[in-house]
């Protein structure tokens, strides 16, 4: 079956280079865009590119190329002949290191009717805007190299591996140009998108949100989640246990029920390690994944380039595909998307009142803890009327992290991360296990334009709430579905959190140090499905305005994170080579790594690092003449790449003992000026102190009634045409504003108190007993 094409028509020109702006447009092609990439004649750098050293001849290009183009019509111009195929276009995708000289406002200037996207490091004004970054330096910034704590105590911070700030760079762009298209008009918009804006985004959990509510961050210690990433008799493993459920039924998997009586031992299981070690090095993957399923483990296999193909699921859901030019093996499309026939299907483009242009479309968000929220927060930003929906005895889950006691008043209300993924969003309560609240459900769903959903597939077949019956309310509907590894298959009932995720994956592969297990990053892979799940809702979005037809979309979280790490499965299949974790070494830049830094943190520890990353020649003789111009840097076989990769040992050693002799601080200003990629790695509470983020607005301030003033992340892309402030209302309380929306169904006061007493709707939570 060929797949359904509602870009068709749309017209865009992609002047980026790298992996960033080629995502964007990939997933725009995908969708039927006619993309065209113009290039210089030197071409874009990723055509010689791999990650493994692999040597790529013209007229060839490299497999992770071919991946992000094969869609593409592909042009060789100059400035003077852009302007030909500039006519007629709807959008330009442009970043910093394009191959053509282009300004973007001056683009715009002449051709006043584009959007254009432009993808830079830090955005495209501000005091940063210029200085120099690679994705390893950004990733220190943005506070995402400590993330949740990522990492060994006794080590250094360590970075998510595999270039993930461009992919997910690229993914906001295509999220903000499907969103600036739908808006519809002749008048252009500028979409200034910065990475280090994605990468706190995605690499944190709304770490400042949660530190002006708690008045403490959420994690400043490095630590590995245990049991975590874990070593089998043939195998590695992943296995999570991150809520009380999970560590009871866990000591119930694995022998020890009489743990659970020590409440100490859910929060730091060191002195249990061991043991759990030894129990999981006698089972072999496959009996211990379906033993951890039994027991609703969330759990996965170790995937890599090498055996990611081999992986029953991804063979039984298709998740490989060959490239159309080299046939290279490549991760499929990010979602599945089925247009449900209409017979009175009918154009019906919705066009947005004021600046936001998705004000009009109503959603219910049907959805919880993470990357299912994180649609509708964006979707409320963007101006969307987003309905989350929860029930009083069952209410989101993101609602109780935090560790807020429930003898707290009103506990519910003071999760920090519930707070800051659900802003302007309204709150209703139906209780689905009532047929009554069913009904209500259905109802409801009629005045809707869209349904998000992310529970496991099992949930919605045991309410019988399937697409077909839910487009008995609403024929166009379109419905978003987000299992963790899709509606088929052996997986399907797997429970899926981001570690999960990123284990079966490849990301947690590539994180870590090469003498140990691998790292789980444990927070990317949900707002990555989240971002991925956005893209597709909005081409599903953009079909129903042409045909009036709904769609079933179904964007799997592994699915996405696939994609993302599609360059192991790429290499390994093109060239044969298996990507390895490196610590904090990378292909990009020779030197690159963690050093630490004089002087304490901002507790009193002696537990200050900066990252260094050289990634060219000229930054290698800047970063000479910065250290002093040294004797030990003046070796020749340093003026090279090559050269300087071979000798990492003794660049190492001499930048770190450079480094702990003086502050962050210092060696920052010591480097930067003089065009050293350089960073201060940030814990992630500090985001709002960096003056680049301050100065584009990145955080805006609302109110909560129960919790006060906060800071609320926003987006990282900034819109032009958008006027209004992007955080308007505070997360609703539960069920706010269950009487305004059950009312619009016809019901009376007196209805609405007979379904309160009747326990179908509520607004208060009953504190949990036990466990």
């Amino acid at each position: 079956m060929s797949r359904p094409r509602p870009l068709a028509g749309r017209r865009v020109v992609d002047l980026s280079t790298w992996i960033a702006g080629g995502y964007c447009t990939k997933l725009l092609a995908d969708a039927g865009a006619d993309v065209v990439k113009v290039e210089s004649g030197e071409g874009d750098p990723l055509r010689r590119w791999s990650a493994s050293g692999a040597r790529i001849e013209a007229p060839d290009s490299g497999a992770l190329f071919n991946f992000l183009h094969a869609r593409k019509t592909t042009l060789v111009a100059d400035v003077d002949t852009l302007e030909q195929h500039l006519s007629g276009a709807d959008a330009v995708v442009w970043s910093r290191d394009a191959t053509l000289p282009v300004i973007p406002a001056e683009l715009m200037e002449r051709h006043p009717g584009l959007r254009m996207v432009a993808i830079t490091p830090f955005g495209l004004d501000g005091p940063w805007a210029d200085r120099a970054a690679t994705e390893f330096t950004l990733q220190a910034w943005s506070g995402g190299m400590i993330g949740l704590g990522r990492g060994y105590a006794d080590r250094a911070p360590v970075y998510v591996g595999g270039q993930i700030g461009e992919w997910l760079a690229g993914v906001f762009a295509a999220v903000g140009l499907l969103a600036s298209l739908r808006r519809g008009g002749d008048t252009g918009e500028l979409l200034d998108v910065s990475m280090l804006e994605a990468e706190a985004t995605c690499l944190t959990y709304y770490p400042v949100s949660y530190h002006d509510q708690m008045g403490r961050p959420m994690r400043k210690r490095r630590f590995v989640p245990s049991p975590g990433v874990a070593e089998a008799a043939d195998g590695m493993v992943g296995l999570g246990v991150g809520t009380g459920q999970q560590w009871y039924d866990f000591c119930a998997m694995v022998g020890h029920p009489e743990w659970t009586e020590d409440p100490k031992l859910f929060l730091d299981r060191t002195s249990l390690m061991p043991t759990i070690d030894a129990w999981i090095a006698e089972q072999k993957v496959d009996e211990l994944l379906e033993l951890a399923t039994a027991f609703r483990i969330p759990n996965a296999p170790l995937v890599n380039g090498a055996n990611a193909e081999s992986v029953e699921h991804f063979r039984s859901r298709g998740a490989f595909v060959p490239n159309p030019i080299d046939g290279v093996t490549n991760p499929a499309p990010p979602y599945r998307l089925t247009p449900a026939a209409s017979e009175s299907g009918a154009p019906r483009p919705m066009r947005a009142g004021g600046t936001l242009p998705l004000r009009g479309l109503r959603v219910l968000d049907m959805t919880a803890f993470w990357a299912g929220p994180f649609v509708g927060s964006v979707l409320g930003m963007l101006g969307a009327e987003v309905v989350h929906l929860e029930s009083a005895g069952r209410p989101d889950g993101a609602r109780l992290i935090g560790g807020i006691p429930q003898t707290t008043e009103q506990f519910w209300e003071r999760g920090p991360i519930f707070s800051a993924l659900n802003t302007n969003k309204l709150s209703l309560t139906i209780d689905l296990s009532q047929p009554r609240g069913l009904e209500l459900l259905k109802q409801f769903v009629a005045t809707c334009d869209v349904v998000v959903e992310n529970f496991t597939p099992r949930v919605l077949d045991q309410l019988g709430l399937s697409y077909e019956v839910l487009r008995e309310s609403r024929p166009d509907l379109v419905m978003l579905r987000m299992p963790g590894f899709g509606l088929d298959g052996p997986w399907r009932d797997v429970a899926a959190f981001a570690f999960v995720i990123e284990d079966a994956s490849g990301m947690t592969w590539l994180t870590g140090y090469p003498d140990r297990l691998p790292i789980e990053p444990y927070c990317v892979g949900d707002p990555n499905a989240g971002l991925h799940a956005l893209t597709a809702l909005l081409v599903a979005l953009a079909h129903r305005d042409q045909t009036g037809e709904g769609s079933l979309v179904e964007a799997a979280m592994v699915d996405a994170a696939l994609n993302v790490a599609a360059e192991q499965v790429i290499e390994h299949s093109a060239y044969g080579a298996l990507l390895e974790r490196t610590g904090n070494r990378g292909p990009l830049a020779a030197p690159q790594n963690v050093y630490q830094a004089a002087g304490p943190d901002d507790d009193g520890h002696d537990d200050s690092w900066v990252a260094i990353a050289v990634a060219t020649d000229e930054q290698w003789l800047a970063l000479r003449q910065a250290l002093g111009d040294p004797q030990w840097a003046r070796e020749p076989q340093l003026a090279t790449a090559a050269g300087r990769r071979a000798a990492h040992d003794l660049l190492d050693e001499q930048l770190g003992a450079w480094c702990r002799a003086r502050s962050a601080d210092d060696v920052v200003a010591a480097l930067w000026p003089a065009g050293v990629p350089v960073a201060k790695v940030m814990q992630p509470h500090q985001q709002p102190d960096l003056p680049q983020v301050a100065e584009r607005g990145f955080f805006e301030v609302l109110d909560h009634p129960v919790v006060g003033s906060c800071r609320y992340s926003t987006l990282p892309i900034r819109f032009s045409a958008i006027t209004e402030p992007l955080q308007r209302r505070h997360a609703p309380l539960l069920g706010e504003h269950n009487e305004q929306l059950l009312a619009e169904l016809g019901l009376s006061r007196s209805d609405i108190e007979e379904l309160a007493a009747a326990g179908i709707i509520g607004n208060a939570v009953t504190p949990v007993s036990g466990h």
